[in-house]
């Protein structure tokens, strides 16, 4: 009885010091969490941000808790913030390594249809995988008919056909749908198809609107990277060009079992979507992505998937028209943002899923923004229109949290470096305060 009594007094001492540090540890912590609001009330209330609509939601990662929000439950132009709901389709649909298209061998005949692969002679990717499997095959027969989508999104300006931010899509795509021209000794033109097509002008805009009439002045010593239009007439030139053989087009495949071959590892391909903001590449994971789905090809079955299944609840389904985030016609609220980058936190280990997206002060789009001392400590996704900075993504605090952030601003009027020097001050307050 006596020991038994020692016990308890023990016992009852060790659970009054213990509860006495949750207590301490709590009261702490809420000081902490309360004085990052504080910092973060402060910033948004900045006159620099006044006369413009700002939405912030900002959620610990490890707890799943909203340590703030402001107008987080509004709609938003996300601008290339888009692309994170293109990476968590991507994610979610395509395997390790990019289908580079379907085929069947029927008598000498190899019948093939694409897949929307991005990097079928990508000058970026280099990767000749897919063409080497072609060149075994005496007689090609390419299907173009299964792409079922518009060359341009919803909503995408006219007048941008010949910059390399709107590629046209397509089922088939080579060399990225883009002509590169550049001058060192000489004029080179890739792909060499349209050596003939390139003018010696100084003209503006750099291409025809409807003809693959290429403008590019002797004088210039830049590389400058222009869309070309395409058609399955072209496409079939281009693959002839590639295999340096006769290849039919068809617009239906002969039945029976399609294989798939493969191409480069899809990671590779997501990271340069995200670290330069490539809308082209992101376009077509959606149409990649709807291979998996269908013969058929169309991003928005892709979209629509993901909404329906993956994404059924989300709190505010986005309006979302494309994969780029080039379309106005995009609405996205920070939380639906949050909620996506908070499922990929918890799906994806930290080191791959940090490794696609653009570290602050270190490389891709925010190599000049929000760096960090001796290592960053924001990795996340920027998206820019006229008049609109979004920024959404992953932060670490000096004490090691990871945070999930998601900062939009919409129609400010003056440059958007002021408001990304005010969400910097911003971010430096919550990762030195929480």
């Amino acid at each position: 009885m006596f020991r038994e009594g020692l016990f308890c007094i023990g016992f009852g001492k060790s659970l009054f010091l213990s509860l006495f540090a949750s207590v301490l540890l709590s009261a702490c912590i809420s000081t902490k969490s309360g004085k990052t609001k504080r910092e973060i009330r402060q910033g948004l209330r900045s006159t620099l941000l006044e006369n413009q609509f700002t939405g912030f939601f900002l959620m610990d990662a490890q707890t799943g808790d909203t340590l703030y929000n402001q107008n987080g439950q509004k709609y938003f132009t996300p601008a290339s913030n888009t692309k994170i709901f293109t990476l968590f389709t991507s994610l979610s649909l395509l395997p390790e390594r990019i289908p580079a298209f379907k085929y069947l061998v029927k008598h000498d005949t190899l019948f093939l249809e694409g897949t929307g692969d991005p990097t079928l002679l990508h000058p970026y990717f280099q990767d000749s995988t897919a063409i080497n499997f072609l060149r075994g095959y005496p007689a090609i027969t390419l299907n173009t008919a299964n792409f079922q989508a518009d060359k341009f999104g919803s909503g995408w300006a006219w007048d941008d056909f010949p910059y390399y931010y709107q590629v046209e899509r397509n089922g088939f795509p080579l060399f990225g749908n883009v002509t590169t021209i550049h001058h060192l000794d000489s004029l080179r033109v890739s792909p060499s198809l349209f050596r003939e097509k390139v003018v010696d002008l100084d003209h503006t805009p750099g291409r025809e609107a409807e003809k693959n009439i290429f403008y590019y002045a002797s004088s210039r010593t830049d590389t400058t990277e222009i869309p070309f239009r395409v058609d399955s007439v072209l496409t079939r030139k281009l693959l002839e060009m590639a295999l340096d053989k006769k290849v039919t087009v068809t617009d239906r495949m002969p039945p029976g079992k399609k294989n798939v071959v493969y191409s480069v590892p899809s990671d590779s391909v997501y990271k340069r979507m995200m670290l330069v903001s490539d809308n082209f590449l992101a376009e077509q994971l959606l149409i990649l992505s709807s291979s998996t789905l269908s013969d058929t090809l169309d991003g928005s079955k892709a979209r629509k998937h993901v909404l329906e299944n993956q994404l059924k609840n989300l709190e505010h389904p986005p309006r979302w028209v494309d994969g780029s985030g080039l379309s106005r016609y995009n609405l996205f609220t920070p939380q639906s943002m949050v909620h996506v980058l908070y499922k990929l936190f918890k799906k994806i280990p930290k080191e791959r899923l940090f490794h696609f997206f653009p570290a602050g002060g270190a490389n891709g789009t925010l190599a000049d923004w929000f760096e960090g001392h001796g290592a960053p400590y924001i990795h996340a996704k920027s998206g820019s229109l006229g008049n609109n900075y979004c920024l959404s993504g992953y932060l670490i605090t000096k004490r090691g949290k990871t945070l999930v952030f998601s900062f939009m601003n919409n129609h400010f009027m003056g440059p958007s470096s002021r408001v990304k020097e005010q969400m910097q001050l911003i971010f430096e307050a919550i990762r030195d305060t929480y």
